[in-house]
């Protein structure tokens, strides 16, 4: 994991099947697993050509029981876990699990922004990075998508905690603006006001992929579903959404061949 101030560094699926899950993403995105080996916890460690870039875990049952969802997190590094929590808080934010550590990993924290949106906070333990990756390289996370309750305030929120600024603003008619956001430079993700069919704030992670066509042929082979699309996006790439066969929802970015 990285530990650059505001980028996206780790992704982690909360699953109610964790067998089925590694199986399905081994098949649509090529994702290697292996245990964790951490004591006392079932964490599966997922990677792409012997670079771990993601993680999964069993839902917990109570969670569950409470009408939690399988669902994908993303964790931002940040210089200081336990200050950036408070900030969050004291903006308006939520923290949702304290700082605490994970031995021999790092630090981290379960935030949620004013409007709901859900995320961790992270820094690596010493020696714990790696070098990144071409933001397309296949198997790692290619973009970030915030569907908010109002983008505006959410981009002002997210600016004052992790430096990002502004980059292309596209117009999409009558779905309003979708605002491309950078960090030093380089463009990671982007937000929007969500359609009001859409019933809460939410992050989307896209995944990269070497063919956009064969992988959404693999999600509904191995029991997923498309929501969305393919459709091409400015830039020339196309992007499908989709849900696993527990029902969480991913992207997946690539070009059409």
């Amino acid at each position: 994991m990285s530990s650059s101030h505001g980028t996206f560094v780790w992704y982690e699926l909360m699953t109610t099947d964790t067998k089925a899950a590694e199986n399905f993403y081994h098949n649509v995105i090529g994702w290697d697993a292996k245990d964790a080996g951490m004591p006392g916890v079932q964490y599966t460690l997922l990677s792409a050509n012997g670079t771990q870039v993601a993680g999964l875990m069993e839902l917990p049952k109570a969670a569950s029981e409470a009408g939690a969802r399988s669902g994908w997190n993303g964790y931002v590094a940040v210089d200081d876990v336990d200050a950036r929590a408070t900030q969050f808080e004291k903006a308006g934010g939520h923290i949702h699990r304290a700082p605490d550590d994970i031995p021999g990993v790092g630090r981290f924290a379960m935030v949620s922004d004013p409007q709901g949106a859900v995320l961790a906070l992270f820094k690596g333990a010493p020696g714990s990075e790696a070098p990144p990756a071409a933001s397309a390289t296949p198997g790692y996370g290619g973009w970030r998508e915030l569907q908010a309750a109002e983008w505006q305030a959410a981009f002002a929120f997210y600016a004052d905690l992790f430096g990002w600024t502004k980059a292309e603003a596209v117009d999409m008619g009558p779905m309003g603006v979708y605002q491309i956001f950078a960090i030093d430079g380089e463009m990671i993700g982007g937000m929007m006001t969500k359609p009001e069919a859409v019933p809460a704030p939410f992050w989307l992670y896209y995944f990269n992929i070497d063919a956009i066509e064969a992988a959404k042929t693999r999600v509904e082979a191995r029991g997923g579903k498309i929501v969305n699309g393919p459709h091409q996006v400015p830039g020339g790439s196309w992007i499908v959404h989709c849900l696993d066969p527990q029902g969480a929802m991913f992207a997946l970015v690539g070009p059409r061949l």
